[in-house]
């Protein structure tokens, strides 16, 4: 599956959130991501649209043009059959320093990091 995007907002801990960790964006054609974890939880929520999923063992890979969240075949379902979502940045305005920090607070313990920037 693949979106694109103008930013991903990053939030690394939000204090009035109880230290959730998040990361979403909306595509240019409407959809709405988004990525959370709070510190005490064992797994991550995705929501794709307003179709929300709780996963662990994510592999996440950002790139300064892309961000690839890669499921397990038996998840593929949360992104609609696919066991993959490729966002591609479409502009340079994303902070991608705060998004990495929000993408290794997310995936700590539950899931792989990759950065490619």
């Amino acid at each position: 599956m693949q979106l694109k995007t103008a930013l991903l907002f990053a939030t690394p801990c939000d204090d009035e959130e109880d230290n959730m960790a998040t990361l979403c964006c909306h595509s240019d054609k409407g959809q709405m991501f988004l990525m959370t974890r709070y510190p005490d939880e064992d797994t991550v929520d995705i929501t794709l649209d307003d179709e929300p999923s709780t996963l662990d063992g994510l592999k996440v890979s950002l790139s300064a043009k892309r961000l690839l969240i890669e499921v397990a075949p038996g998840d593929a379902d949360v992104f609609k059959g696919d066991d993959h979502l490729e966002i591609t940045l479409t502009s340079d305005g994303t902070d991608l320093a705060e998004v990495e920090e929000t993408l290794q607070n997310i995936l700590k313990g539950t899931g792989t990091y990759v950065s490619e920037l």
